[in-house]
């Protein structure tokens, strides 16, 4: 399928994700986490049914074809099962570049633990900088902005978010802030269960994802 999306102001066009990654040095491209990493997501007219990470590869293979990449993504998952289930399987990969989605299953137990979140967000982030590896992490998007009904998860993914922050600035890690992005108030960006995002809403973190490699290799 052809993408038609030329209407949608935060779209990444091809030609500008090859200028963006044109230096990219990564040979070996790792994705972990829960049901967002994994792709999760419902279609959209005018977008290609291609989650975030896959979206994020094609445009990374483009630039090194001889890119390797593996997808460890799983619904369902909270932070320790990422940590205990992915790890070590990512590190047997030797990625150069790893991204980590994690920790929002966390916040919909009947008790929340941050400090022990923070904790597995520490030895996943800080075990794949110590391997190398240049490590992607992101702030979740405010999808009550777009649906009050969850406006009670906000508080709860903002201390996610503030964690995430923390253990990216300890060791290195780049971030991805989709907390404020604009289309956090648009309901297309989620799928119909309120809670995963559309194939818009992965096309969006793929964008998003590929400007914040191409400012960390214009800055270096």
């Amino acid at each position: 399928m052809t993408e038609d999306v030329s209407t949608d102001d935060f779209h990444l066009p091809a030609k500008e994700a090859d200028r963006l990654l044109a230096a990219a040095p990564w040979k070996r491209f790792a994705v972990l986490g829960d049901s967002l990493a994994e792709g999760l997501g419902e279609p959209v007219p005018g977008y290609r049914t291609l989650p975030w990470a896959d979206r994020t590869q094609e445009a990374l293979t483009r630039c090194r074809p001889d890119l390797a990449y593996v997808n460890l993504g799983l619904r369902g998952l909270v932070a320790a099962e990422v940590r205990e289930q992915q790890l070590s399987r990512a590190l047997e990969f030797g990625p150069d570049l790893a991204a980590v989605i994690c920790g929002g299953n966390d916040l919909f137990r009947p008790v929340v633990d941050m400090d022990a979140v923070e904790g597995e967000l520490d030895a996943i982030i800080g075990g794949l900088r110590a391997a190398g590896a240049t490590v992607i992490t992101y702030r979740l998007m405010n999808i009550a902005s777009a649906i009050p009904q969850l406006e009670a998860l906000s508080p709860k993914l903002l201390r996610l978010n503030e964690r995430v922050s923390a253990v990216s600035a300890r060791h290195g890690a780049l971030v991805v802030d989709m907390w404020s992005h604009p289309a956090c108030a648009d309901i297309s960006t989620y799928s119909s269960d309120m809670i995963h995002a559309s194939m818009r809403g992965h096309a969006l973190l793929a964008a998003e994802t590929i400007r914040r490699l191409g400012r960390h290799l214009a800055s270096a």
